[in-house]
């Protein structure tokens, strides 16, 4: 019972997170998971969450990392692969050496076998956190691979390290041919087990297609277990369990771009499930590694024989140095691309690319593998510094490069100017992306309705040329927003004084009051936002103890959707109106909203006209239109992430997809009425 409710907490702070980012997008999401996750050690229960590192590997980092290796273009990884290379490797071992020195110079009282340990567990960058911050910064395509490639790469390099350095301090003895020739085993050797792996499971999961078993879920299960198997394996015959997993993952790439190995279907589903997958791992990571903050802060800070103040600057010099190591080996590497003619020197990339080396839950996970004693039977020396210092720099690296990545990004953004071409094929691949989205879910009942909205996604991609929409300024989608939030309260206005006049039935008032709280959502800021889903969740609980408060929608039929149009005639009417008198904002914004109202008025005349409008057609279509904004949405999001384009663009697209929104509301009768 004490693991469900630690689950049922952890996944419930997974949630939280996702609401006070909102409320603070400006405040990374890791750093907001961290910090809920330390919040929880203080809650009033008797429950312990401890972090076993082998478990957490195989956990949490296993399967992250197959995506991350099924989803990085390969050709642009092998294109980078010596800077790559001198990122993973090489960058590491200097880390090793110089940070060690450094680490044992600062502080005397961990041996200097101790110190390269804890350099060369720092000296991995965390493909997770990495991840995490570049989905809230728009870095070059080149950088975003570089970091990819690395963090996927650095994590063998860094842990071999990190084992011989604490053979060393252990058992008093090192070897670096002994270190050099276990690397290269245990790299290529993961390497080559986890392909090998993922080919003898693509090739069993072909022969369950040539028996006939062709269900999605059974293979996409299959899938889901592959990364833990891959890692198990590896690491039972010693060799990278993280390498492997990612081998694997690429395997996999190579698999769905081959035509006929697998499905429209599993392809669909799998999506689906790995974004589910992904979400809730990439969460808990971070929560995780937030739990173990309190007791690594309470080992040093109530200890006397730390001084708090001399460990944080402790710290804060590590951090320096591990970016310092890490612009002066970009500088030199961009030094020798430069004299062998391959590349120029681009100061601006070297800075972002030193900026971006975050450490994360790999580096403390590892740290935990620090042994209790030496093999003396003695105390290991300095274990909860090097913990305390492992989680600070930790904090520091993802804190540091939370604030300072996006106003370096930004400012290349600004220097780039991104023009108007890119923002219309990023636009025009979100659209692409809905028509295949809602071709996916096409059957034998709803092909009629699937063509109506490809067909209106498709005019929408012959009128992206000629508008000038997505261009506004953040001021007047402000503004916009504005006169949208007054029309429905004009609306609303306009439903309490029929409702007064007997004009309109409770029930037909509380229908319209929902489609009107639906457009809210779309168009309103985060703050309403909050307020809309608080308001939604009470009024959800107070309706399930009471069911007397519960409004009942029985009385309307479809055979009133008639009358119901017309009320709704009525109300856009009585909003335009009282618009065309608003004086609030620029007139191109108000004539926008004001053409929308129109445009809706219109469009419900036209349905009133219509002797027996199909019902069903109807609802499909506004089912599928809403599938399609969805699908637009996390295109954009995708693009995003890969750096095609930054947060300004991105918000200023998403609006756009938010008035869409608000338009099929504005007509979904579907989901409000009754058959």
């Amino acid at each position: 019972m004490e693991l469900f409710l630690i689950v049922l907490i952890l996944l419930l702070v997974l949630a939280f997170s996702q609401v006070v980012q909102r409320m603070l997008p400006y405040v990374p999401l890791p750093v907001v998971q961290i910090a809920l996750g330390a919040a929880v050690v203080y809650l009033p229960w008797h429950g312990k969450i401890s972090l076993e590192p082998e478990l957490f590997f195989i956990l949490f980092i296993a399967p992250l990392l197959f995506n991350d290796g099924k989803r990085t273009p390969r050709d642009e990884l092998w294109k980078l692969k010596l800077p790559i290379l001198l990122l993973a490797v090489g960058l590491v071992f200097v880390t090793v050496i110089v940070g060690g020195y450094f680490i044992h110079a600062l502080i005397p009282a961990i041996p200097l076998a101790a110190a390269f340990a804890l350099a060369a567990i720092l000296s991995p960058t965390d493909a997770v956190a990495v991840g995490a911050i570049a989905s809230r910064v728009r870095l070059p395509s080149n950088i975003h691979r570089l970091l990819e490639g690395e963090s996927l790469m650095n994590d063998a390099s860094g842990l071999v390290a990190f084992k011989f350095a604490i053979a060393a301090a252990v058992t008093g003895t090192f070897s670096v041919w002994n270190a050099s020739w276990s690397f290269l085993v245990i790299s290529i050797g993961g390497l080559l087990i986890g392909a090998v792996l993922a080919l003898a499971i693509i090739w069993a999961r072909m022969a369950l297609r040539r028996f006939g078993i062709e269900d999605a879920s059974v293979h996409v299960l299959i899938q889901i277990v592959t990364p833990f198997i891959l890692f198990y394996v590896a690491e039972h015959f010693g060799l990278s369990g993280i390498l492997a997993a990612v081998a694997g993952g690429i395997m996999h790439a190579i698999e769905q771009d081959r035509p006929g190995f697998t499905t429209i279907e599993q392809k669909f589903v799998s999506e689906i499930t790995w974004n589910v997958i992904l979400f809730i791992m990439n969460g808990l990571v971070f929560v995780l590694l937030g739990l173990q903050i309190p007791d690594i802060l309470h080992s040093i800070f109530s200890s006397q024989s730390y001084n708090n103040l001399s460990a944080i600057i402790d710290v804060l010099l590590i951090y320096l140095l591990l970016i310092a190591l890490r612009f002066a080996w970009l500088t030199l590497s961009a030094w020798l691309f430069e004299s062998i003619g391959k590349r120029r020197q681009d100061w601006k990339a070297i800075i972002l690319t030193s900026m971006s080396g975050v450490r994360g839950a790999i580096t403390l996970a590892g740290a935990f593998t620090i042994p209790l004693v030496l093999g003396s039977g003695e105390p290991f020396p300095g274990r909860d510094l090097m913990l305390f210092l492992a989680a600070g720099v930790i904090m520091v690296s993802l804190i540091i490069s939370s604030v300072a990545l996006p106003l370096l990004a930004d400012a290349a953004d600004d220097d780039e100017a991104m023009n108007r071409e890119l923002e219309l094929r990023v636009q025009k691949e979100a659209i692409k992306a809905a028509n295949q989205a809602v071709r996916l879910a096409i059957d034998d009942g709803n092909a009629r309705s699937a063509a109506i909205v490809i067909s209106d996604n498709d005019q929408r991609l012959s009128d992206i040329k000629r508008t000038q929409y997505e261009m506004q300024s953040r001021q007047s989608r402000t503004e916009e927003m504005h006169l949208r939030q007054l029309g429905i309260a004009e609306e609303r206005r306009c439903v309490q004084l029929l409702q007064e006049r007997g004009e309109i039935k409770e029930q037909e008032a509380a229908v319209l009051d929902n489609i009107f709280r639906n457009i809210e959502m779309v168009v309103s800021n985060r703050f309403h936002i909050f307020y809309l889903l608080l308001y939604s969740l009470v009024n959800r609980v107070v309706t399930f103890f009471y069911p007397a408060k519960r409004r009942s929608f029985d009385a309307l039929k479809l055979k009133d959707r008639k009358s119901f149009i017309r009320m709704r005639i009525a109300t856009a009417a009585y909003a335009l109106d009282k618009l065309q008198v608003s004086q609030d904002c620029g007139d191109t914004v108000l004539n926008r909203v004001c053409g929308h109202y129109r445009q809706m008025i219109n469009v419900l005349n036209n349905r009133l006209a219509e002797p027996n409008p199909d019902d069903i057609v109807e609802e499909q279509v506004q089912m599928l239109r809403m599938l399609s904004l969805r699908a637009e949405r996390e295109s954009l999001q995708e693009q995003y992430r890969q750096g095609m384009i930054g947060r300004k663009q991105l918000s200023k697209l998403q609006f756009q997809i938010s008035m869409h929104e608000a338009e099929v509301l504005d007509g979904n009768w579907g989901n409000f009425l009754q058959a």
